[in-house]
């Protein structure tokens, strides 16, 4: 297959950043790249055009670093707090996921956040509080404090107590095995004849 350079002028997932010398199938720079202004043919010309789209590249990747810095340091402040179903004896249905944190980033603070810089190994599977660790910039690293709470009620302490007395009474009164004896019947409670 044929290939040409181009000189990238927009950054393109995959292919590379503004200002790369990159080799591109003729095709795909002839028909995609070029005419979208993505790209610019290597030449003469562009060669010179490349010092100023390197210092643009520059501008951009200090201005995201110093965006990112920033939101890392207002993050690493918050406490993000996340309301999940459970059962009776506190076990949450289903885990939180990193989606479920970038949405609560965007609801509780209006801070939007790929779900892909939420590093989570593993999801969360219980109640309480989590340190989240945030990838934002190759450089920048920040953690986010996360409370898990239930959306139902606690049982109450005297509720509890109150249910484990009724039980331990239904124990007690509960005889396993035989039926209690009629006066005057057989086994069955039935009248005995005579």
């Amino acid at each position: 297959m044929a290939k040409t350079e181009v000189i990238l002028t927009h950054n393109i997932v995959g292919l590379g950043a503004e200002s790369d010398h990159i080799k591109v199938a003729a095709g795909y720079a002839r028909n995609y790249l070029i005419p979208q202004g993505l790209a610019v043919p290597l030449t003469g010309v562009n060669k010179r055009r490349l010092e100023s789209l390197k210092q643009r590249r520059a501008e951009r990747e200090a201005h995201e670093l110093n965006t990112m810095s920033e939101l890392g340091k207002s993050i690493s402040k918050l406490l993000c707090l996340i309301s999940i179903k459970t059962g009776e004896d506190g076990k949450m249905f289903g885990t939180v996921t990193s989606g479920m944190i970038a949405d609560q980033l965007k609801t509780q603070f209006d801070i939007t956040l790929d779900k892909k810089k939420i590093n989570l190994e593993a999801p969360i599977r219980v109640l309480g509080d989590h340190d989240v660790e945030l990838r934002l910039h190759a450089d920048v690293n920040s953690t986010l404090k996360v409370r898990v709470v239930s959306t139902n009620p606690p049982p109450q302490a005297a509720d509890v107590a109150a249910g484990e007395a009724a039980r331990k009474d239904d124990q007690k009164t509960e005889k396993r095995g035989r039926r209690p004896e009629v006066d005057g019947g057989d086994r069955k409670g039935r009248p005995v004849k005579s």
